[in-house]
């Protein structure tokens, strides 16, 4: 009787586990551990911490994409992630293989490669500039060393700024963000990139000359541009992490003719332009192909955009990989490609459209191949909680759609505009901001243009000499000398800082010698001036 009750309990636990949604995933769940990208790692720890709560365990800790490529080859990860695929051999001669490791590649968030900066006019941060791709190639090649250079006072329809150093700051490790931005100059500016680079092509380290500063991983490009020594410098970093410093990014001139930033829907826009390898035969299977995209004419394209990807063991021999770490690797790429993606945007990344989102599933799909038990149950695209499509329109990106026009004051020869950059808002003439727009080269007014708000300016007004609001105090700003600058503007005297103005140095050197100098002396004189009044009291008294 004994025996029957223990039994009658096992088979009615084990019918309990059946029955739960997901059985697999809440009984044979293994940590998984990844390494690779820093462009992508935000959004990507965000997504960690969400599954955890469903007993996913996802360890990963960047290094650049790489490291993440190496670390999967040596089976010494479960999974990268990289913005560039193995490239057979890189450009200091080691090999870039997966060693013969099986792998897939599988798009997991598409963002833009954004410019931070940090340029003060007094004590106030520039928050609206805008760069031409030629200025900013010129300024990553040391052409353009000066933010008082003609050509950054043109981008900005003749603003000039001061006469301060510009101090580029780039990637010191093998990076996919490098890798993007290097493929980026050498497509649509080879005759600026390659002179500098000895050669064509991409690269993943950075070649570093003149008054460059190297930094690991993109947290660390963030961080010295907006430090306390930052002033004068600018860099490349994935749009989230601007976004979520709130600090400024550098509005980037599209084919169209306008100025715009690396928001969801200016990437989303650009990336219809993107063509896939869809060669299934092929190694490269699902990477990106971004001509079209670093020349999309939409207005409301932003030309440096891209997507990341997951690269996934295949193979039904993969030393690392159980049926329990195989789950939780498709359960959580499963969240990530649907319910993950509604996080991308306000994180400052892009969600993945419907034709990859759909690839990314047949790339799961290998998980199963690979091994039977791998529980793939109800993994259907049109059940996907993804922002950019909706189970009834699966041949609309929605995001693209409603995809504002850029501001009036956006375009080049206008404005600029008086809003501030890096908060992850459109810049629209249209007050309802992501609900309109959605068709390639629509047409927008030549004057005018808040830029999407009042912040800093009058909506319409590109007067320098309007009054100026501090979007933060509410108090007017203007510099008793002149100089003018906020959120909402960049018009300026020329503005020198102490620190390039060798004149300057030398007269205020000068002068502390001679303090120094008088300092030592004043207190002896003084000593020797009260001795000898002394001795002349006495020798008069006798």
């Amino acid at each position: 009787m004994s025996r029957l009750r223990v039994l009658s309990a096992v088979l009615a636990a084990l019918a309990c586990v059946l029955t739960l949604p997901g059985a697999a995933s809440a009984t044979v769940y293994a940590q998984i551990e990844g390494t690779g990208s820093t462009w992508s790692e935000l959004i990507v720890q965000q997504w960690i911490s969400d599954v955890d709560a469903n007993g996913m365990k996802v360890v990963y800790t960047g290094g650049g994409s790489s490291k993440g490529r190496k670390d999967f080859s040596q089976d010494s990860t479960d999974f990268a992630i990289s913005e560039i695929p193995y490239q057979g051999v890189d450009e200091q001669g080691n090999a870039d293989t997966s060693n013969g490791r099986e792998f897939a590649y599988l798009p997991i968030v598409a963002g833009g490669t954004a410019f931070t900066y940090q340029l003060k006019i007094g004590n106030d941060l520039v928050r609206n500039l805008r760069l031409s791709g030629e200025t900013l190639s010129r300024i990553f090649t040391n052409q353009i060393t000066n933010w008082d250079d003609p050509a950054i006072t043109r981008d900005n329809n003749g603003r000039k700024f001061p006469s301060l150093p510009i101090t580029p700051v780039v990637r010191s490790d093998g990076s996919g963000t490098t890798a993007q931005f290097t493929t980026w100059m050498d497509k649509m500016y080879p005759s600026i990139w390659r002179p500098y680079f000895g050669r064509s092509g991409l690269t993943s380290y950075y070649p570093r000359k003149g008054r460059m500063i190297g930094q690991a991983g993109s947290d660390q490009v963030m961080n010295t541009i907006a430090g306390f020594a930052g002033n004068g410098t600018i860099g490349y970093v994935e749009y989230s992490y601007p976004v979520n410093k709130d600090y400024p990014v550098v509005k980037v001139l599209n084919k169209a003719g306008y100025f715009v930033e690396p928001t969801q829907y200016n990437v989303a826009v650009a990336l219809t332009r993107a063509r896939i390898n869809q060669d299934k035969s092929s190694q490269l299977y699902l990477t990106q192909i971004l001509d079209g995209v670093y020349s999309n004419p939409d207005p409301r394209a932003y030309p440096i955009s891209s997507y990341s990807y997951m690269i996934i063991p295949t193979g039904a021999d993969d030393p690392r990989m159980t049926t329990a770490k195989r789950q939780t690797l498709a359960d959580f790429m499963y969240y990530s490609l649907c319910a993950g993606q509604t996080k991308a945007g306000p994180y400052g990344y892009s969600p993945l459209p419907l034709n990859l989102v759909q690839a990314g599933f047949d790339q799961i799909a290998k998980l199963k191949k690979a091994d039977p038990d791998v529980d793939l149950t109800d993994r259907d695209v049109t059940q996907c909680n993804n922002p950019t499509f909706d189970g009834k329109h699966l041949d609309q990106n929605k995001l693209a759609a409603i995809a504002p026009q850029p501001a009036a004051c956006d375009k080049l020869g206008e404005g600029p505009c008086g809003t501030e950059t890096g908060n992850n808002q459109p810049s629209t003439d249209d007050n309802s901001g992501g609900t309109t727009g959605g068709t390639t080269g629509g047409s927008t007014g030549s004057t005018g243009g808040g830029g999407g708000g009042s912040v800093g300016q009058a909506p319409g007004s590109t007067d320098p000499g309007a009054t100026t609001i501090d979007p933060v105090t509410g108090a007017v700003v203007g510099a008793p000398d002149g100089t003018t600058t906020s959120a909402g503007a960049i018009y300026a005297n020329p503005t020198e800082l102490v620190s390039s103005r060798p004149a300057d140095t030398n007269t205020f050197g000068l002068l502390a010698v001679l303090e120094l100098i008088a300092l030592i002396l004043l207190p002896g004189l003084y000593v020797a001036a009260l001795g000898r009044r002394r001795n002349a009291n006495r020798l008069g008294g006798r």
